[in-house]
């Protein structure tokens, strides 16, 4: 066995970016093929037929975990010579996701647990994500000498509260939904009761505590989030409510009422702002960082991104153009285009499928063949229906992902969640996959899976608010498909592998759009999570020079 992630590249300065990001071109474009593939047409097309022969004829009597540690890097000595060279190669492409020494590169960052009163329903990776990024954060905005954090895509204020509370910044969260700006103001209240009571009876005085401010808008663009940050400033022309319970609410539309929020820039004021974004999604992350550029007042960024699927994407014909990919003029000026399924492969984390556990894998492999095979049904049997590409939902996703978060937790807290994670295997839609097989083959033919297959195909059918025809024949289907399904792990981990390739690009998109703009800014990518507890995990960390 040998490999492990280790890339030779790096991005200190643009240039060096620039070189990562073209080998990483350059490495993709002869495996477009698989990149652009519909996994769902996988039977129909015989896609498994594309892949160098040596490749699949070895892997497909591979064990699933050793298949399933391809997109972290790993091979084993008696694959193909080729093979284990793209491994490598891959491998030394992808941004290393080990969670950096943080405090000995920020300054005077110092992380501190949270209590149970500000953790109060945070599951043990949002806890993690909180803890992490409040003492990054606080770290940054003391540097640059911010007075206030605004937290963009806040969610239900988990980390604006951490920030007001722990760190006693003046804070205000953003979010579209008002839903969660009410849970946010409601949270708020408790945490502030709590703590006023425990001062009051230790004597410790009556010190104000700082409370998030809520405002509620859908962000869909940086003159939009500058507007949001003017309204902050200008209190003469709209009183930002300083007590808890209320929110400042804004239209859910790309437009803010100027008459309301009179732009500021121009205007001379000491307030200073850090952007911070725990996951925002789709474009919501690059908005931030183009406001960071557009807007004097916001001194620093701190951006993790997720949910690429969601980036927009267009030919960009002018440096303009505010698509989520490409942002650098460079590679926009390169034409260089990632398309759909490039967006949703680069969504696949490597630390997941590393530790997602035998049966797990073997859960996920027959999900994609079963999925698979149910398009050849559509084909068929309903061709009409194809033509709107037809979505039946993530049938039996949810289920593996809360069974492999629970197996995540009772391994790290055995004595609280063994009985837990034991009753989620125990409703596992796969039942019937006995711990000694280790090949797909031997799980695809051990038991009856066309029985499973055929509650899928129903499922997805009812889904698509269609029935079952009477001269709908599964079993035919599924016999077809069958002896192929052993192909699935192969062709899909090849391609998973991809993913933290394609998700390493679009990052050093995003540094390198902020690198362009010279000595004023300095911008540094660091991996600030655990990667098994947070796969997306790189936060892009960026502060204006004065």
């Amino acid at each position: 066995m040998g490999g492990g992630s280790s890339s030779k590249y790096s991005c200190g300065s643009a240039s060096e970016t620039l070189e990562w990001i073209h080998a990483i071109h350059q490495f993709l474009t002869p495996y477009s093929f698989l990149i652009n593939a519909h996994v769902v047409n996988f039977f129909n097309d015989r896609l498994w037929e594309a892949i160098d022969e040596d490749w699949i004829d070895c892997l497909k009597n591979e064990p699933v975990d050793h298949l399933l540690q391809i997109p972290s890097g790993i091979f084993q000595d008696h694959w193909p010579p080729s093979l284990q060279q793209f491994v490598i190669a891959l491998s030394s492409l992808v941004l290393p996701r080990h969670q950096a020494g943080l405090e000995s590169i920020l300054p005077n960052m110092g992380m501190t647990s949270l209590d149970s009163v500000l953790t109060q329903g945070m599951n043990m990776k949002k806890k993690h994500e909180v803890e992490v990024l409040s003492a990054v954060v606080d770290s940054i905005a003391n540097s640059v000498g911010a007075d206030t954090i605004v937290d963009v895509g806040a969610g239900q204020g988990y980390l604006a509260q951490v920030l007001s509370f722990q760190y006693q910044l003046s804070v205000v969260a953003i979010d579209s939904c008002s839903h969660h700006g009410n849970v946010t103001n409601a949270r708020a209240e408790r945490i502030k009761k709590h703590y006023a009571a425990q001062m009051r009876k230790s004597g410790s005085g009556s010190r104000s505590l700082n409370v998030p401010k809520t405002v509620t808008c859908r962000v869909m663009s940086a003159d939009m989030l500058k507007a949001v940050n003017d309204m902050l400033l200008s209190e003469d022309d709209v009183q930002c409510p300083q007590q808890i319970g209320q929110s400042i609410s804004q239209p859910s539309h790309p437009g803010l009422d100027k008459r309301r929020l009179p732009s500021l820039c121009d205007v001379h004021n000491e307030s200073s702002f850090v952007l911070a974004g725990l996951h925002a999604c789709g474009d919501l992350s690059v908005t931030m960082l183009r406001t960071f550029l557009e807007c004097k007042e916001v001194k620093a960024v701190v951006s993790i991104g997720c949910c690429y699927n969601l980036l927009s994407e267009e030919v960009c014909e002018s440096s303009s153009s505010q698509c989520g990919f490409p942002m650098s003029n460079v590679i926009k000026s390169a034409g260089l285009s990632l398309g759909k399924s490039s967006r949703d492969l680069a969504c696949q984390s490597a630390e997941r499928w590393r530790v997602m556990g035998k049966d797990a894998g073997l859960q996920n492999f027959e999900l994609h063949a079963f999925r698979a095979a149910f398009q050849m049904v559509l084909y068929r049997y309903y061709p009409e229906v194809l033509i709107t590409s037809p979505a039946i939902g993530r049938q039996g996703k949810a289920l593996r992902r809360q069974q492999q978060r629970r197996n995540l937790e009772s391994s790290l807290q055995p004595e609280k969640d063994d009985k837990a994670a034991f009753a989620m295997e125990k409703d596992s839609l796969f039942q019937g996959i006995s711990s000694d097989e280790t090949t797909i083959s031997d799980a695809i033919n051990s038991v009856d899976k066309y029985s499973l297959f055929e509650k899928f195909c129903k499922s997805g059918l009812c889904r698509l608010g269609l029935k079952p025809l009477p001269d709908v024949n599964f079993k035919e289907v599924w016999e077809e498909a069958a002896p192929f399904a052993e192909f699935i792990g192969p062709y899909w981990s090849l391609r998973a592998a991809l993913g933290p390739l394609l998700e390493t690009l679009i990052l050093l998109d995003r540094l390198l759009f902020l690198q362009e703009q010279g000595s004023s800014v300095e911008a540094v990518m660091l991996p600030i999570f655990d990667p098994v507890l947070s796969p997306r995990n790189v936060a892009i960390i960026a502060k204006k020079r004065n």
